[in-house]
């Protein structure tokens, strides 16, 4: 079995987090919106007001979980001109405000930009390592292969679709966390958890000790509590990049930011 943890990865913040009986929060935002600098301005801001794991999401024209709120984001950044290592200035300026960044990029950017080239570079940069969404291990070897030689960790998805025997290979390849998918569909904040996030954790915590995030829903403070019962992190997505999207300058989408991860911080402390 591959190792959970790496210096680079986000091993040790699961483990702090895990110490203080709690859940981490783990915040997405894409970089390039609202411009380059913008983005890294806002993913410092939402270290600086809590968030423990910082998912770098990389811009593609062709998504396939993103919902209407990331799918415009990416799209506004796309036609503002970001590039995939624009990724690393952002990592780098993560790490350097003090928490891992992982990066989350469908597998065709990876694959054009060269799967071991994309890892030495995202290492040198600070990056913890990435999330592919589109990547099945049974397919990933040349990734597999890169991230045993920087040390970079590698999270793969399991769904409420995955079979007992699928979820026992998937999460034999993770390294970091495993990435539990809450509901099939696409992001987007949602009124209401139900409980098929708990079904897949405790589906997926029967095969595997590895820490397992769940990802896909989550928009308010009493939504991480509930998440945090049971989960080793809480993923959010949508309803931070809404907080950008909906400013009318990028000053006030990071005060909005702020405000939102402070309160998710809070919810991530009060679910156990």
């Amino acid at each position: 079995m591959s190792p959970t943890t790496t210096d680079l990865g986000v091993g040790r913040v699961l483990e702090q987090c895990r110490a203080e009986n709690r859940a981490a929060l783990v915040g997405y935002l894409p970089v390039g919106f609202p411009s380059v600098e913008g983005s890294v301005e806002a993913m410092v801001a939402m270290v600086e007001a809590g968030v423990d794991i910082v998912e770098v999401g990389i811009p593609y024209s062709d998504p396939l979980m993103d919902g209407p709120v990331i799918a415009y984001a990416a799209d506004q950044a796309l036609k503002r001109g970001v590039r995939v290592n624009d990724a690393f200035t952002a990592t780098r300026a993560v790490r350097d405000a003090g928490a891992p960044p992982l990066v989350m990029s469908y597998w065709n950017l990876i694959l054009r930009h060269g799967p071991t080239a994309f890892a030495r570079e995202l290492a040198a940069a600070g990056g913890a390592g990435i999330i592919t969404p589109d990547l099945i291990p049974d397919e990933g070897g040349e990734w597999i292969a890169a991230s045993e030689e920087t040390g970079l960790d590698r999270v793969f998805l399991v769904a409420p679709s995955s079979t007992e025997q699928r979820i026992a290979a998937v999460t034999e390849q993770c390294r970091g966390f495993v990435y539990a998918v809450s509901h099939m569909g696409v992001t987007g904040a949602r009124t209401s958890m139900g409980d098929a996030a708990a079904v897949i954790v405790n589906r997926t915590k029967a095969v595997t000790d590895k820490p397992v995030c769940v990802g896909l829903g989550v928009s308010g403070g009493s939504q991480a509590a509930e998440v945090a019962a049971y989960a080793d992190g809480v993923i959010v997505g949508s309803a931070l990049v809404r907080c950008l999207t909906e400013a009318e300058d990028l000053a006030g989408g990071i005060s909005a930011l702020r405000a939102l991860v402070g309160e998710l911080a809070e919810g991530v402390r009060s679910g156990r």
